[in-house]
């Protein structure tokens, strides 16, 4: 096979993987209202509507967003992110910290520039601080997040996803310097492929992405890309939102998540890593059980460990790295996920 033949087929490959991962989402979708449907048809048109309106109010924050993330990879703003991994120890949790924060990086897309900056011998400690604040906040999310929770939730969230990043770095320096934590990948992990790249051999920023002609066609591609994930898990979550108010009494929200204390905030956390589909998808989903009495220091416990500990990214987590390591990430991910939750509801309450 020639080596065109292989790119076409390679890429007509990764086209079928992104068609059906649509596919499978907005199948689910049209399962739900179907079986409403047939079921409830009153609150299948109120769903239906609910979506709908729901969508239509939160245009502005996902167009907005989409555009962010669509700038950030057509100029290589992205490629920034190498800059944070320079210096002392300390320096580079910090900057990875705030780098992980502010990155348009999910929980699983993060992972091949884990493997590349764990091969190049970037301490454990700062890639732990990127690895853990990285999925939590996003340009992108910020902006959704205040159009769906409020400016004061997008706040609180960007300071737990920094937060949870120095507090998992400094926690891992302190256990290397115990002297444990050595050689963190298991064998025969490579050194991160494409996403790697941007690590190894780092490019400038060309913030006038449209006088070239392929960056303008990448700004194309990315916010397409962006629309087309964005809305469909949206739309998603806004129809199960819909269920939720419908058929779930706001006296068992209020048992298990609302109220004072410890409790609620350990179950959000616990609860985060099985019940979260993605950071979009849940944004909605909290603000009906907030809606409905949900505590909100367990809301942002919610959201930020089930960022970080999603099934899919503990799953590449741990195809990534040796058990110790992979242990050290959950217990990290949760303990920092219950703090951000207590610190939120002591200060929102």
């Amino acid at each position: 096979m020639t080596e065109l033949a292989l790119r076409v087929r390679t890429a007509g490959l990764e086209a079928a993987r992104f068609a059906w991962s649509d596919a499978r989402v907005w199948l689910a979708s049209a399962v739900i209202l179907a079986l409403l449907f047939a079921a409830d048809p009153t609150q299948g048109a109120a769903s239906a509507d609910f979506t709908l309106e729901a969508l239509l109010e939160t245009a502005p924050y996902l167009l907005l967003s989409i555009g962010i993330a669509a700038y950030a990879g057509a100029s290589g703003a992205d490629n920034l992110i190498a800059r944070a991994f320079t210096g002392s120890p300390y320096a580079m949790i910090v900057l990875a910290a705030l780098a992980g924060g502010l990155s348009p990086f999910c929980s699983c897309g993060v992972i091949p520039l884990i493997a590349a900056l764990l091969a190049m011998g970037v301490p454990l400690s700062a890639v732990m601080a990127f690895w853990l604040a990285s999925p939590v906040m996003d340009p992108s999310m910020f902006v959704l997040t205040t159009g769906v929770l409020g400016s004061e939730f997008a706040i609180a969230k960007t300071l737990a996803a920094v937060g949870l990043g120095l507090f998992g770095g400094f926690a891992t320096l302190g256990l290397m310097h115990a002297g444990g934590l050595a050689d963190p990948l298991r064998e025969g992990v490579g050194n991160g492929g494409c996403g790697g790249a941007k690590v190894r051999s780092a490019k400038p920023v060309v913030w006038r992405f449209w006088q070239e002609d392929a960056r303008v066609a990448k700004f194309a591609r990315e916010g397409w890309k962006t629309t087309a994930f964005l809305f469909k898990w949206l739309a998603l979550a806004f129809l199960i939102e819909s269920l939720m108010l419908a058929y779930v009494p706001a006296e068992w929200v209020v048992g298990a998540l609302g109220g004072e204390g410890l409790l609620p905030i350990a179950a959000a956390t616990v609860v985060g890593v099985p019940a979260y589909l993605n950071g979009y998808a849940a944004l909605p989903l909290v603000g009906g059980l907030l809606g409905q009495g949900m505590a909100p220091g367990a809301g942002l416990a919610f959201l930020v460990a089930g960022g970080v500990t999603s099934l899919p990214a503990a799953i590449a987590v741990f195809a990534l790295v040796k058990q110790r390591v992979f242990l050290l990430y959950l217990g990290l991910a949760l303990s920092g996920s219950f703090l951000a939750g207590l610190l939120f509801q002591a200060w929102a309450g």
